[in-house]
């Protein structure tokens, strides 16, 4: 393979322009066409405009040619030894021999990746008034593409409005996303949106799926609107076309957004069924929207697998968050062992609080005094109501046990609460009668 055929085709993969989005390429990227086809070029130049176009005399020509096949050859540097030598005589070409001269100049130095100096030549090439039509459009096209490479949006912009000035054709979806990429790149997303929005219409006219990078573009630009109500139909879009996780994941997020929470959840659900729910913090995301839409059981098992698959790590915030869908679909006795791991990593007692109320729930009396003993020992719980729960909780079950007095001092530690004052006073005095109706009974007997 000669050094040529590598730099053509280098040229055709940086021409993709790879900055935030992929752009159209018409590069010139054939010097042998150039020369071929360049008597053709002056006399389709002649048809379009009234500048007379001079011809390409044979002496140039020549010397051209061989430029090209030192290049090919792999030999760029005697080629442009050759190109050197006949700009020594640019004084006796005429304008179309020296638009050609800059063309092939800034060809050879676009490919050894100079594009600086290959936006000098080519501006030189449309500096030349007596030059056809076709290649002072192809060579502006060019100069926007470079610019837009080396990121002068604003000069690629004014080439592209000079390439559209001169232009009579209908401008292809692909020239209109040329020109939203550099709008966008500008700020100037309300441009930008109308020609996405048009190359992607241009596609659907067509029967063809708009290319992604355009729907991401006009994505982009609803987004930089401040229109979510936009930015989600066009992810709709994405999903349709794209089938993508993250396009699933992007739209449950998007409902959230715009307040359509039925199907930020249906679409997350679907994301998880089709196995696009993989991150932590997706599903994460899910349990929550579970626990939102009070499906605190699903919220649960979605979790507990999540944790046990190592998906999720267990630490106590992820604990807490399974413990508390359990007891919110009414099963305690599966909130247990996931309170007690918790209990046992956490600094406070609150993990032992939340037992002491799943095991009153479950009439498990000792094992809830138990833990309202710990959660009170170790203290720092999340609220004075917290604090006044573990009192009732604890004066409740010792009533159960029929250990009145112990019951009676826990009742009057609530008391002292504001929050369960009232709770604690009721209590109170019904185990006062149910301990002195018990004495009765005892003096009867």
């Amino acid at each position: 393979m000669t050094k040529m055929t590598t730099l053509k085709r280098k040229a055709l993969s940086c021409l993709s322009i790879a900055l935030l989005f992929s752009a159209p390429v018409i590069f010139n990227q054939n010097m042998g066409g150039n020369i071929a086809n360049a008597q053709s070029s002056a006399q389709l130049g002649k048809e379009k405009t009234s500048v007379k176009v001079p011809a390409m005399r044979n002496r140039v020509y020549t010397q051209l040619a061989r430029a090209q096949k030192l290049a090919d050859e792999g030999n760029g540097l005697e080629g442009f030894d050759v190109l050197d030598e006949v700009q020594d005589r640019i004084d006796s070409l005429n304008s179309y021999e020296r638009a050609m001269l800059w063309n092939f100049y800034g060809f050879m130095y676009y490919g050894n990746d100079d594009v600086a100096s290959a936006i000098d030549s080519f501006e030189k090439v449309i500096d030349e008034n007596a030059i056809p039509e076709t290649l002072r459009l192809s060579t502006l096209y060019s100069l926007a593409q470079l610019s837009m490479q080396m990121q002068n949006f604003p000069q690629s912009l004014k080439f592209l409005v000079l390439w559209q000035a001169t232009n009579d054709k209908a401008i292809t979806d692909t020239q209109q996303v040329l020109f939203a990429q550099v709008y966008y790149q500008n700020k100037q997303y309300q441009q930008s949106l109308h020609y996405v929005s048009q190359a992607i219409k241009q596609s659907i006219a067509a029967n063809e799926i708009p290319k992604e990078n355009w729907l991401i573009l006009q994505r982009a630009n609803y987004f930089e609107l401040k229109q979510p109500i936009e930015v989600t139909a066009v992810i709709e879009n994405l999903v349709r076309y794209y089938n993508k996780p993250k396009y699933w994941l992007q739209l449950s997020a998007m409902y959230g957004e715009i307040g359509q929470e039925d199907k930020q959840l249906a679409v997350m659900e679907g994301a998880w069924q089709a196995g696009y729910v993989t991150q932590s913090t997706d599903i994460i995301t899910l349990v929550q929207l579970y626990r939102f839409h009070n499906v605190p059981i699903k919220a649960a098992n979605l979790l507990a697998e999540a944790i046990d698959s190592g998906q999720v790590i267990a630490q106590e915030k992820y604990l807490e968050m399974l413990a508390n869908a359990y007891m919110a679909a009414k099963d305690d006795e599966k909130s247990i062992p996931v309170l007690i791991k918790a209990a046992e990593i956490s600094e406070t007692g609150k993990f032992d609080a939340a037992l002491a109320q799943a095991y009153l729930n479950l009439e498990k009396w000792q094992l809830a005094i138990n833990s309202a003993n710990e959660a009170l020992s170790r203290g720092d719980l999340a609220s004075e109501v917290s604090l006044g729960n573990m009192y009732l909780a604890k004066g409740m079950a010792e009533f159960n046990l029929q250990k009145f007095g112990d019951s009676l001092s826990a009742f009057e530690q609530a008391k002292k609460i504001k929050s369960s004052a009232k709770t604690a006073k009721q209590w109170f005095q019904y185990v006062e009668k149910e301990q002195v109706a018990k004495q009765n009974l005892a003096m009867l007997n």
